[in-house]
């Protein structure tokens, strides 16, 4: 059976990307930071389909974490085939009004956090010379956005990132790839205002918001055969937006 690791898989579109690797035949290993409640439900999402799934409480931006999270994985359910990094925070407000605290934690969780997971994952995966390693970006880190300076950054800095490790390992059976959702109908994006989202739905050639499930489907595509000759690329999975 092959292993799926995914971070920041409590809820939203971490918790349905564990759920349809599962639907998939991985057994799930999920990070989580501080919602253990919700973490065991998405256990109990994923258990529904046959397969093995744990939950391992972690700061991904904490070497310690990562190393002590890959090693419970290991014993647990064997090595990461597959790694998902998709925790992530935000912190938003105006370049002037932000705080040095409040960029350096969103670098350090969704930016530093995709570097200490992968490097964990990667040695594992050399040794198989297999694996599947992918990243959650943002189309804002395509595009930029105002009020999210610290947010681009980390998400354009995964792109550079994930560009760059598929070079390194791509000879030893390694795909690295991002996927870049837009306006994905989440209970973040929930809490925004009506004309906010308006707005947003006017720059939608599709004519709506997207999914967890449209992110999730393309996770598991991209971990899939079907994928394995596709690396160093970036999917936007927005709508045309």
């Amino acid at each position: 059976m092959s292993v799926a690791l995914v971070t920041g898989a409590s809820r939203g579109i971490g918790r349905v990307i564990a759920e349809n690797l599962a639907a998939a035949g991985y057994d799930v290993a999920i990070c989580y930071s501080g919602n253990e409640e919700a973490a065991l439900e998405t256990i109990e999402l994923c258990k529904k389909y046959g397969v093995q799934s744990i939950a391992i409480k972690a700061d991904v931006s904490n070497a310690d974490d990562v190393a002590e999270m890959f090693a419970q994985v290991k014993t647990s359910l064997g090595t990461v085939d597959v790694l998902v990094n998709n925790a992530g925070i935000t912190k938003d407000g105006l370049l002037i009004r932000m705080s040095e605290e409040d960029f350096d934690k969103v670098i350090d969780i969704n930016l530093k956090g995709t570097y200490l997971c992968t490097k964990a994952a990667v040695k594992d995966m050399m040794r198989a010379k297999k694996g599947r390693i992918i990243n959650i970006t943002s189309i804002v880190g395509v595009q930029g956005n105002a009020g999210q300076a610290n947010y681009a950054a980390s998400k354009a800095g995964i792109i550079g990132f994930t560009k760059s490790v598929a070079r390194e390992y791509g000879s030893k059976g390694i795909t690295v790839n991002a996927v870049a959702p837009g306006f994905i109908q989440t209970a973040m994006t929930d809490g925004l205002p009506d004309a906010v989202k308006e707005n947003y739905l006017k720059q939608i050639p599709l004519g709506r918001f997207g999914t967890p499930e449209d992110i999730a489907n393309t996770v598991a595509f991209l971990a899939s055969e079907k994928a394995s000759y596709i690396t160093g690329q970036v999917i936007e999975v927005t709508g045309g937006m």
